[in-house]
């Protein structure tokens, strides 16, 4: 049933809650796959601002930038698919660059993906007015289950 489990992770420790999960869907449903995913954001050029001199950074600096980012995340994925270990299931890093939303879940629907496992960070508020809530439009969006998991510390508010 879910034989591919997406699993993405900012590389926040409260991204990471969500793995003990994955193991014991891993057990339960013998899944042969689990994609570690990480989106990263280019760095782009003020479009009005030209960059010059000491002060400011050329093309060849924000190539640098996104190539450290992607490599960073790249490294990140590695070690944390090296630690986790279950018989018949392969662990792998995937790098993605763009829009958050639109890239997890045109991975998802491009690589037939079963299951997405995620962290929600439980963020109210103003702060979720102002940043937005992936995990919020990945569930909206997203055209396979999606598996939510509060980060630890997580007090409801709800109040009626």
């Amino acid at each position: 049933m879910y034989d591919k489990i997406m699993v993405p992770l900012d590389g926040s420790y409260l991204a990471e809650c969500v793995i003990p999960h994955v193991e014991a869907i891993i057990s339960a449903f013998k899944t042969s796959a689990v994609a570690l995913v990480r989106v990263v954001n280019p760095v782009r050029l003020p479009v009005s601002v030209p960059a010059q001199g000491e002060y400011g950074f050329t093309e060849k600096d924000r190539e640098q930038m996104n190539l450290n980012r992607k490599k960073a995340a790249d490294e990140y994925l590695a070690k944390l698919a090296g630690r986790l270990k279950q018989p018949g299931t392969e662990f792998f890093g995937v790098v993605l660059e763009g829009n958050p939303v639109a890239m997890l879940t045109d991975y998802a629907t491009d690589n037939a993906v079963d299951l997405i496992v995620m962290a929600s960070h439980g963020r109210s508020g103003i702060s979720r007015w102002v940043m937005g809530s992936v995990a919020e439009r990945i569930v909206r969006t997203a055209c396979v289950p999606v598996m939510m998991v509060r980060a630890p510390g997580c007090e409801p508010r709800f109040k009626s």
